[in-house]
């Protein structure tokens, strides 16, 4: 792989400050540059950019540290520093001259051997590199990422007409593997591939909306997570991107594609139009189709017939509140679609029109439909891409409806008929290795989708192989070369006695069969924690010896995972909550996603963590203080990197960019530590402070109540706390085991379990998902 030491980000906006965030966040010092402000301090804009990355919500860095790897300037003063960049990114302005002319200044300095690329979305690169050596366009090429850099997991690459093939496979691999992105080949198309078919989505939802009269709200609930959507939807999505910015690559797109016959749909709507006139362009000017009104924030929505605002609405569709039931995406949508209300029929015409739109653009914008399906899903965060949702939906049954209806089928799906083909996409498992073919619109018949190596998913693998052994909860399954995956499959991944006895069980067959063990899935979540409707309802019935037992079997399996035979390595990822954290900080090692929110949040629902959270935050950090606010104040790490500074992660842990990539490394990690794996035993020395340090901490929780920051319940529970981490009523400082303080976690944990302030901040939680102070 071609080493990428520095980078230069040429323009400081939005895009521009984030990317060169981004790269920090993989360690690559940069430099971002922008325009000289009149009047102001000559590296202001790149500045301004620079804070928004740090401060913004979400903010654009792992860590607020991170910032120290990006330095400011600006191209009059600074251009000089691009002569120390590997690759040299542009980001300014969709505006070509001006694009020319800094590309122009920087050829005259850049480094010979520099990776030059643009993130244009809607410029042809032959329009900006027309006149330069051939010398330098081999190194140029587009490479557009998707805002926010740092969430957002596409990346289209796009070559020029003489970009060098080992330039493209440099940053194809350094895409992937250090900045973590999913890498999508695009043609030199307007606005490459997930632009194109995101903007005529969108165009089609507002067609059908002004067509048919739904309201905004009416849109926004029906095409979000109800479809395997953002929950964003459409509009609100709209809001946060900027009105204005949809309007101009719409209009920009409309201009580029004239034998386009769908184009009109890319256009600005007359009450868009009319909304940019007045500045209500989203949340940069306070409103757009939503706004909040008066000091409770109240939320309006917009009528776009009159432009006047009112109370948003949550509209109800009788065939969406059953589909909701429905938890399979597939049986969702195709029930959906089926129904004759308002719901079924706006989406049935929104998403028929999509999925024709998408084929009729292969080969044009793609040869494959593979890589049109990878574009929404990592650009636009669908579940899934328009040929993965004409499976869903059924393909046959789908295209002869639409044929039914007098609407003409693109010639390649004609074709694929005419075949007999059942789908686009189509499993080819082969001696146990999972496998994929699909529909090659362009030359026609199915191909094998390639392999990437270090990628490999769970389902896939359950597919071909099978499991080991199933429970409701959690599966074990065969990862290949002597790696044992426990895979959590309950709602959220929430842990009951499901997750433990299959944990024990993923032990036991280890200890039998395999070298190493993981523990992964593949949900949104790793694990929000504990199964809070069972804690409340053992506690509402006085279950007290079966919540005791239960605690204990948690407290015995997180202890059996730390202490294994064989090295157990957890594959945390996203939210990893309460007993999803405990479970975490007992594996022999971690390897994390970069994007991993971890945290012991039980006081959230008036508990305490009692599966050796306390017990273990004490053993490493060795300041009860520190752990004191981090259990107490349920602080949930930002990033991989702060969950290292916050103690959860250990410094040996891996940390893997490219979330695909996990499960894959996790093995890789596991069967490094096999070779010279020791259990180890429990320990007998962690050192605890005592009634001194009981006292302190108490200290500070009636602080914390005098200034009316916590509750009276609070206090309450911050001195059970505040017990477990010195140790119990202990005289002074001493060492204790382990065990010893599981059992206090235990006792604190039923203790407050027996509270009704505690019952009614859990009931609270589950009935709204929001914490309750009381």
């Amino acid at each position: 792989m071609m080493t990428i030491r520095r980078v230069t980000v040429l323009g400081a906006g939005t895009m521009g400050s984030r990317i060169a965030a981004h790269f920090a966040n993989a360690q690559v010092p940069a430099d971002l540059l922008d325009i000289v402000i009149p009047g102001a301090d000559r590296s202001a804009a790149a500045r301004k950019g620079l804070d928004g990355a740090v401060k913004g919500k979400p903010p654009g860095l792992f860590t607020a540290g991170s910032a120290g790897l990006v330095s400011v300037g600006n191209f009059e003063d600074h251009l000089e520093r691009v002569r120390n960049a590997d690759w040299i990114i542009e980001a300014v302005t969709e505006n070509l001259e001006i694009k020319r002319d800094l590309w122009r200044r920087v050829l005259a300095v850049a480094r010979p051997d520099a990776i030059l690329s643009t993130n244009t979305s809607g410029i042809p690169l032959r329009q900006i590199s027309e006149g330069w050596p051939d010398e330098a366009a081999r190194r140029f090429l587009g490479t557009h990422f998707f805002n926010p850099p740092r969430y957002l997991h596409l990346l289209e690459v796009i070559p020029g007409a003489l970009t060098d093939a080992a330039i493209l496979a440099a940053v194809t691999e350094f895409g992937d593997r250090r900045l973590g992105k999913g890498v999508v080949p695009c043609k030199d198309t307007p606005n490459f591939i997930a632009n194109r078919i995101g903007s005529f989505f969108g165009g089609t939802v507002h067609k059908v909306m002004m067509e048919d009269g739904y309201t905004i709200e009416e849109v926004d609930a029906l095409t979000g997570g109800l479809i395997g959507l953002p929950n964003s939807a459409s509009f609100r999505l709209l809001d946060l991107v900027g009105i204005d910015v949809w309007a101009f690559v719409g209009n920009n797109l409309h201009a580029a594609v004239p034998d386009d016959p769908w184009r009109a749909r890319f256009l600005a709507t007359p009450f868009i139009q009319q909304m940019m006139e007045r500045k209500w362009l989203g949340d940069k000017t306070g409103q757009g189709f939503y706004k909040k009104v008066g000091p409770a924030r109240e939320l309006h929505a917009i009528d776009w017939r009159t432009l006047e605002y009112h109370p948003a609405e949550k509209p109800k569709f009788a065939s969406a509140e059953a589909a909701k039931g429905i938890e399979d995406l597939s049986g969702r949508l195709k029930a959906l679609v089926a129904a004759s209300d308002r719901a079924g029929t706006f989406l049935w015409k929104v998403l028929s029109d999509h999925i024709v739109y998408a084929a009729e653009r292969v080969p044009e914008i793609s040869d494959r439909i593979v890589e049109i399906d990878r574009a929404m899903r990592w650009g636009y965060a669908n579940k899934l891409g328009p040929f993965e949702l004409w499976d869903a939906l059924g393909f046959a049954e789908t295209a002869r409806r639409i044929a039914g209806e007098g609407r003409a089928l693109p010639a390649s799906v004609e074709r694929m008929l005419s075949a007999g083909a059942a789908s686009f996409y189509r499993a080819a498992d082969a001696h146990g290795a999972p496998g994929t073919e699909y529909f090659d619109l362009a030359g026609g018949g199915y191909r094998k989708l390639e392999a990437t190596p270090g990628i490999a998913t769970i389902a896939g693998l359950k597919w071909a192989r099978g499991v080991v052994k199933r429970n409701a909860g959690a599966s074990l399954v065969d990862v290949g070369d002597g790696v044992l995956c426990v895979e959590f499959h309950s709602k959220m991944n929430s842990i009951g006695d499901d997750t433990t006895s299959m944990l024990q069980a993923g032990l036991e067959e280890t200890a039998r069969n395999f070298e190493a063990m993981v523990i992964a899935n593949e949900g949104e979540n790793f694990s929000v924690g504990a199964n809070l409707m069972l804690v409340l309802m053992a506690a509402q019935d006085g279950e007290w010896d079966d919540l005791d037992l239960a605690i204990r079997r948690f407290q015995n399996t997180v202890m059996a995972l730390k202490y294994a035979l064989k090295p157990v390595v957890v594959a945390a990822f996203s939210r990893t909550l309460a007993g999803g954290a405990e479970i975490m900080l007992h594996g022999t090692r971690v390897q994390a996603s970069a994007e991993l929110y971890a945290g012991l949040v039980e006081v959230g629902v008036g508990l305490i963590p009692a599966g050796g959270g306390c017990k273990e935050l004490i053993a490493r950090l060795k300041d009860p203080r520190k752990v004191f606010e981090l259990i107490g104040m349920a602080k949930v790490s930002g990033s991989a990197e702060d969950a290292r500074w916050m103690g959860l992660l250990h410094k040996a842990d891996g940390i893997t960019m490219n979330g695909e990539r996990l499960l894959e490394d996790a093995k890789t990690l596991a069967l490094s530590l096999a070779r010279n794996h020791a259990a180890g035993a429990p320990r007998q020395d962690i050192r605890v402070a005592g009634e001194t340090g009981f006292g302190a901490l108490k200290l500070g929780a009636w602080l914390m109540r005098q200034a009316d920051y916590i509750s009276d319940h609070d206090v309450v529970i911050a001195e059970k706390l505040a017990r477990v981490l010195t140790g119990g009523e202990l005289t002074g400082e001493q060492t204790v085991s382990e065990q010893y303080l599981l059992d206090l976690e235990r006792e604190a944990f039923l203790s407050l379990c027996g509270m009704q302030k505690t019952r009614d901040r859990i009931s609270h939680m589950l009935k709204t998902g929001k914490p309750l102070r009381n």
